[in-house]
């Protein structure tokens, strides 16, 4: 068989009388068509495309667990923290307000008045520092 030239039009003829027809699939109208229907019955997932994949599609599922749990344990994290900065905010106020208290209470006139119940009085004079001086030998 020698190159030669073919013509169109022999071609075309050849394709519409030749017996050899292929079968065209028709689509099914409704189920298989509409891809949300398909997720709603369950029918795509007896397709090849999701047979085949399936560990990547448990992977997938597995990775979306993880991330709704981390979101879960983030918010609990969170209010822990709120719940001991409301906790340790009571603690301070608590000391502020006890040692203002204790600092009443140790106020040098008051404390005059206590003591002097006791017979302790302030003395009037100032102390004095005595100082010896050694002997340089």
């Amino acid at each position: 068989m020698d190159n030669e030239y073919i013509k169109k039009e022999d071609v075309i003829e050849e394709v519409t009388q030749s017996p050899k027809r292929k079968k065209i699939k028709k689509k099914k109208e409704g189920k298989s068509s509409n891809i949300f229907l398909q997720i709603l019955n369950g029918e795509f997932l007896v397709q090849d495309f999701v047979i085949n994949n399936l560990t990547y599609v448990f992977f997938l599922f597995a990775m979306f667990i993880i991330v709704i749990s981390k979101g879960y344990y983030g918010k609990s994290l969170v209010k822990e923290m709120e719940s001991t900065q409301v906790e340790l905010d009571a603690k301070t106020a608590e000391f502020v307000e006890t040692r203002a208290k204790l600092e009443e209470a140790t106020k040098r006139e008051i404390l005059i008045k206590k003591l002097e119940a006791r017979g302790l009085y302030e003395t009037t004079k100032p102390a004095k520092v005595i100082r010896i001086k050694q002997e340089v030998k």
